[in-house]
């Protein structure tokens, strides 16, 4: 039987142990047949039993020496296994000596790695380095308390803060809050589980952070920041949490805003944000997607804006968020400094289109800048890209041209569909038919996987498609089951002097280009009844006058 406290890697982290790219672990494990079969996790982040991939990198010589500081993670996997935040934060006790006399020193394997490295660089490095190894290794399962680093980077480029407090609530190991440490006077946090908390608190002193404060405890149930007022807060909440804490905090003064129903705890960490927010101070929340036009939040989201207080959403690149692979929106909250601070037009910014990797500045067409009025409709959809479209959309010039290449299309359809006279039904199939396999072998056309192309004057090549997916051809080309696959070297097509061949061809040359102009009205006449609707509920467009 497999021991139960067997450490799991990911690909990522056996990059590291053999020093290789990501890329050629996913080449090991597709061509050699032997390479250890994933222990749990997804298809897209699977883990390995470490102590099969050690004996596989061994067996291939695809290892290297060990670094002490690779010795030392396998020696804080094997202990700890998946619970590594624990295992990181012994390290760090040890690091900063407050683990002295508690226990923690006891592991005189541990402090032996822990000192063989620390003679080579620094207490902070060491401790980076292996936060660093943690996020990396960290699968969408085991991403709570994390923030990704390019998430970080996009708060941080729309934060705009140069000095005062920062607030994390939902700090988790630290890293969201610890970079804004260079820019602010001090800097506190706040988290529900008592080991990251810890971490996060171990990772600021370890730095020679004094203006540090985290706390431990659920944000929302228990504030233990009560009378903080922050120059900005940024947090990332975690989300689909319907036991918040609503029943208990019915009148609690937090929600300025409205109360948040069950299905709407990010609303309830907007407004505990909103609510630690000095004058002039600023918010910055990741936000799931639905939360932007969900029926239930409507109410708060209304609010919010009538009162000029949000100033800019901007909907990110996929992939940003360290546990899930969807979209986020950043929203952006100002507390005015009185009634008449207070902003009359919403920001809207869509990098969905963007390379995570990318800079966040925006292009002039992904942002619009959108009077709040315009929000307050019967959704009060929040999603940058339903504004910025019809903010950059000239409904009544597109809807024209639209209209007028129809009037052009439908008036040209006529003339391309050829005209055709009776003939004699079977006449063609019964005749004599050739396979276009035995004109490919005699060189006198070319196939590809649904076409024909003729390489000898003696045929057509209009000919030569139009009868390959005449209904004759089809019925070979459909199995059993209904899946249409053309069947090009199978199929027959009849024969004809070279004459002939042409005025078919022509005549399916015309039914290709009318097809070509039925599926261009397609489109058309989907564009039209778009820009009719969206015209016609945003104002852009009004029905003409009644002749009474």
């Amino acid at each position: 039987m497999r021991p139960t406290a067997e450490p799991l890697v990911t690909a990522a982290e056996i990059a590291r142990l053999a020093g290789v790219t990501r890329a050629a672990v996913s080449n090991w494990r597709r061509r050699h047949d032997d390479f250890p079969a994933p222990a749990t996790g997804s298809t897209s982040s699977p883990l390995f039993h470490l102590p099969e991939v050690r004996s596989w990198l061994d067996k291939q010589r695809k290892g290297r020496e060990m670094s002490d500081e690779v010795r030392l993670w396998e020696q804080l996997r094997s202990t700890h296994g998946e619970d590594m935040i624990r295992g990181l934060a012994t390290v760090a006790e040890l690091l900063t000596g407050s683990g002295v006399g508690k226990g923690v020193d006891g592991d005189s394997a541990l402090m032996a790695l822990v000192n063989e490295l620390t003679a080579e660089i620094s207490p902070a490095e060491l401790l980076t380095n292996l936060t660093v190894r943690y996020v990396e290794s960290s699968g969408r399962a085991g991403s709570d308390g994390i923030t990704s680093p390019q998430l970080i980077r996009a708060i941080q480029h729309f934060a705009d803060v140069q000095s005062g407090t920062v607030l994390d609530p939902a700090c988790g190991i630290g890293s969201l809050l610890l970079a804004f440490s260079t820019q602010a006077r001090a800097l506190a946090g706040q988290d529900i589980d008592p080991v990251r908390a810890r971490y996060a608190q171990l990772r600021a002193n370890l730095t020679g952070l004094a203006e540090v404060t985290i706390a431990t405890g659920d944000s929302l149930r228990a504030d233990q920041h009560r009378e903080l007022k922050a120059e900005l807060v940024v947090c990332e909440p975690p989300v689909g949490v319907p036991d918040w804490g609503r029943e208990d905090l019915l009148l609690d003064p937090r929600w300025e805003f409205g109360v948040p129903s069950r299905a709407e705890s990010e609303l309830a960490w907007l407004q505990h944000c909103y609510f630690h927010t000095a004058p002039a101070g600023r918010v910055v929340l990741v936000m799931p997607a639905s939360v932007a036009y969900r029926k239930a939040g409507r109410r708060i989201r209304a609010e919010v804006v009538r009162r000029g207080l949000l100033t800019h959403v901007v909907a990110l690149p996929p992939g940003m968020a360290a546990s899930h692979a969807l979209s986020v929106h950043l929203w952006l909250l100002r507390r005015p400094t009185g009634p008449d601070d207070t902003v009359e037009f919403v920001r809207m910014t869509d990098l969905t289109g963007n390379d995570p990797a990318d800079s966040f500045e925006p292009a002039a067409e992904q942002t619009a800048e959108v009077p709040r009025i315009d929000l307050l409709d019967d959704t009060v959809d929040l999603t940058p890209a339903t504004h910025i479209t019809a903010t950059r959309t000239d409904f009544t010039a597109e809807y024209e041209a639209t209209r007028a290449e129809i009037d052009q299309q439908v008036a040209t359809l006529l003339n391309l569909l050829p005209a055709l006279a009776e003939g004699s039904v079977g006449a063609i199939q019964d005749g004599a038919t050739v396979s276009l396999a035995d004109l490919a072998r005699a060189g006198l056309v070319e196939t590809s996987a649904d076409a024909a192309v003729s390489t000898s004057e003696q045929l057509d090549t209009d000919y030569l498609n139009g009868f390959l997916r005449s209904v004759f051809n089809n019925r070979r080309s459909t199995s059993t089951s209904g899946t249409f696959r053309t069947d090009t070297r199978g199929a027959r097509i009849p024969q004809m002097a070279v004459d002939e061949q042409r005025r078919y061809g022509a005549a399916f040359r015309a039914l290709a280009e009318f097809e070509q102009h039925v599926c261009r009205l397609r489109e058309l006449t989907e564009r039209a009844a778009s820009l009719a609707r969206d015209g016609l509920t945003s104002g852009a467009l009004v029905p003409p006058p009644s002749d009474g």
